[in-house]
């Protein structure tokens, strides 16, 4: 059974940013490598990526949080829009940004700058904390945990409750049902000089009786999680199905989001760990925090996907990026749409895809169309991965569309030549460029209907 009210994450949000690029060469003013930039990325990180995780299979998650008036907190605020709800502490200087600068996918350095204050809750805060069905704190030494420490510790005799600790921040209240450090946290928490197993099952329950918890789950990477509790001498190990090749970027906020929706879902903390080692090996598997589908999916309500389009297109050529568009009628979409689409993705650095309205579509197709009104269709559109906005157009073509959008690229499937689009003239006017992608073949939305009419007949004997 489902908690009563949503899941809060409490912490420290930061914006993330990784500068992916190649070194193949030494500075000669130096030793050190010279990295060419081919992509650039931001994202919300701390408790903003947990939030993120745990909403990810439509769960309800509001996220505490201290955010300013700097360009870091407006950028995180943009990015969790329509995915969580946003109840913020003030923030006394700047959200601490964290560069990764990679090459080859592995970091040669990561910068850090910034930091602020967190400031006293407000009524806002105080209640989304007395609603929670279930609570996680992410708890990065930035002190939003402490800013709500009495709210939380109110909250943790009453819903389930699961902190992921930092050695610079608080201990969790007490009454915690689950407590995430990985074993350097745990190591750097009770000091010693042993590193086997059962150093870190002794850690763990020593951590649970000082922090009155139910259970401590030490994360030990590729081995799994040590399932800890006060004075246990016996600790459940449990290891990952398999192992992950990828980006461990942001495995513990995942190990911990899961496992504060399980708990919130009823289950026990043995059960809590089991689902979240799973799952963090998977989120590493797909490429952790940096995989591109975590944030190219969009949450928000369909009457937003056209002023997104718009914003979108902005800040993509605002920070050098490349602009992808296409468009059609996508009735009933089917496997050549979706391969067309997850081409048309990697070639820039976002999808908008320009939707024929109910009206153009029916002018263009005939009586009967479309199959499938076009709400529906944007919100299908919107609910892939490889797309980052929707955007519909009541013309014939989306050509006065795009001269607003103004893309770099213009997309089409394989069953047009470029000549024969009329986008491509327009595409040309600000230096764009209309191409054709390779399209499945055999696969339309009339043949679709088609087989379906036919078989509808079948059925009824007709």
């Amino acid at each position: 059974m489902s908690a009563p009210g949503p899941l809060v994450v409490v912490g420290d949000a930061l914006l993330d940013q990784d500068i992916e690029g190649s070194a193949t060469r030494l500075s000669p003013d130096g030793p050190a490598p010279v990295v060419d930039v081919t992509e650039d990325r931001c994202r919300p990180g701390g408790a903003g990526l947990a939030a993120v995780l745990a909403a990810r299979e439509g769960r309800e998650v509001v996220l505490i949080t201290a955010l300013g008036d700097d360009e870091a907190s407006r950028t995180v605020r943009r990015a969790l829009r329509g995915r969580v709800t946003l109840v913020e502490l003030p923030l006394t200087g700047e959200l601490p940004v964290k560069t990764r600068v990679m090459a080859g996918g592995r970091p040669l350095v990561r910068i850090d700058r910034g930091g602020g204050r967190p400031g006293a809750p407000d009524d806002a805060v105080r209640e989304a904390l007395a609603s929670a069905g279930a609570v996680l704190v992410a708890d990065y030494g930035r002190h939003a945990a402490h800013a709500v420490r009495e709210q939380l510790a109110a909250a943790a005799h009453r819903v389930p409750l699961v902190w992921d600790p930092h050695p610079k921040g608080d201990d969790p209240v007490p009454g915690a049902r689950l407590a995430t450090p990985n074993a350097a946290e745990a190591r750097a928490l009770c000091p010693g000089d042993g590193t086997t197993l059962s150093d870190d099952a002794l850690r763990g329950a020593q951590l649970a009786e000082r922090w009155a918890a139910a259970s401590v789950a030490v994360t030990l990477g590729e081995r799994g999680v040590l399932l800890t509790s006060p004075g246990q001498d016996t600790p459940m190990l449990v290891p990952p199905p398999y192992r992950a090749v990828g980006d461990p970027c942001g495995a513990g906020d995942c190990f911990a989001a899961t496992a504060a929706a399980a708990l919130a879902d009823g289950a026990l903390p043995g059960e809590a760990v089991e689902r979240a080692v799973a799952e963090a090996c998977a989120f590493v598997a797909a490429g952790g925090a940096g995989n591109p589908a975590l944030w190219h999916a969009r949450a928000a309500a369909d009457e937003t996907l056209p002023s997104d389009a718009f914003a979108l297109a902005r800040s993509v050529r605002a920070r050098g990026g490349t602009v992808v568009a296409t468009g059609g009628c996508f009735d009933l979409l089917h496997a050549g749409h979706v391969g067309l689409l997850e081409s048309a993705r990697r070639i820039g650095d976002c999808l908008i895809v320009c939707v024929n309205s109910d009206a153009s579509l029916t002018r263009l197709k005939g009586p009967g169309r479309p199959l499938t009104p076009l709400a529906d269709r944007m919100r299908v559109l919107g609910a892939l991965g490889s797309v980052d906005a929707v955007v519909a157009f009541e013309e014939d073509t989306p050509a006065a569309l795009l001269t607003e959008l103004r893309p770099d690229v213009w997309v089409k499937g394989g069953d047009y030549a470029v000549d024969d689009l009329p986008e491509a003239a327009v595409l040309r006017e600000w230096g764009g460029q209309a191409v054709v992608l390779p399209y499945l073949a055999g696969r339309s939305t009339t043949m679709l209907a088609g087989r379906a009419a036919r078989a509808a007949a079948t059925v009824t004997g007709l």
